[in-house]
């Protein structure tokens, strides 16, 4: 019964993070598929607007406390070039990658990444947690499967990298100490100089517009800065397969987005797919802890 009060706040802010995760996919694929912007200066304004909101907060919270760290003073450069790596590859590789092939990589690459570590760790899954992750696979596929295409080889080595990446960083806010917000913020400041050099290399390419900045600020600022933050506090009470098969959840939360706020339509296959995958995702969290 103690414990009760720390699982609901773990699941809220999970919910939280998967939701903005979801939001972020919607933004991104707005972005870079339907104005200007090009993937280096999309890369740049997300990553500055989210370091830039987050040192603004963790000041704000740290003002008149004695000892209070600078903003930068927390995260570190292992968890900011995962950061970074993730957040360019991303970007890059969805200019020839269409929004479903890109996210089975994307989410396959993380589940796999994570779940082989978790398991190398000592992290085992129960039998009713296959069969969960199995039928949020499955699941998945069949969700992404209309949308599918052959990558490219850069692209998908790309958005490959990317989910690594992801991967990286989510378990590095596993075990990072202090508070999260703080260490996100210090994170991004970290990543957003290396976009900038990204972004200067390929300064003849550039191209942007109103929208397309706005879009990339709106990513930057609310569903990556805030919402990563958010993670690093729900990974605390998450195992590494866990939050890996979690996170399954955001191709489907990001159709809903689709249907709800961009007018795609909810078919019968949306919807037997999506049901698989959150249902697969319930039977994961219902079982019982990992045996380790």
């Amino acid at each position: 019964m103690v414990a009760a009060p720390h699982l609901l706040r773990t699941a809220a802010l999970t919910c939280l993070a998967l939701l903005a995760f979801a939001g972020n996919s919607l933004l991104c694929r707005l972005a870079l598929k339907h104005t200007a912007i090009d993937p280096a200066s999309f890369t740049s304004m997300r990553l500055a607007s989210g370091a830039l909101v987050l040192a603004l907060l963790v000041a704000w919270r740290g003002r008149g406390r004695p000892g209070a760290g600078a903003p930068w003073a927390a995260g570190d450069w292992t968890a900011a070039l995962a950061l970074f790596v993730y957040a360019a590859g991303f970007s890059f590789a969805y200019v020839s990658l269409s929004a479903a092939t890109g996210a089975l990589l994307l989410f396959g690459v993380v589940q796999t990444t994570m779940i082989g570590w978790g398991l190398w760790r000592g992290e085992r899954l129960r039998p009713l947690q296959w069969w969960g992750l199995a039928a949020a696979s499955a699941g998945l596929v069949a969700l992404l499967l209309p949308g599918l295409a052959t990558p490219s080889l850069s692209a998908g080595l790309l958005m490959g990298s990317a989910g690594v990446a992801w991967a990286v960083y989510t378990l590095r806010g596993r075990t990072a100490g202090g508070d999260p917000t703080a260490v996100t913020a210090g994170n991004f400041i970290r990543a957003t100089p290396m976009a900038l050099v990204v972004s200067a290399l390929l300064a003849g390419q550039a191209r942007w517009d109103g929208a397309g900045l706005g879009l990339a600020i709106a990513s930057g600022a609310l569903a990556s800065g805030a919402g990563y933050a958010v993670w690093y506090t729900a990974l605390r009470g998450l195992t590494a397969t866990r939050a890996a098969i979690l996170q399954l959840a955001v191709p489907v939360l990001a159709a809903g987005g689709g249907v709800a706020l961009l007018g795609e339509p909810l078919t019968p296959a949306l919807l037997g797919a999506s049901l698989a995958v959150l249902g697969g995702v319930l039977l994961v969290i219902l079982a019982r802890a990992p045996a380790r």
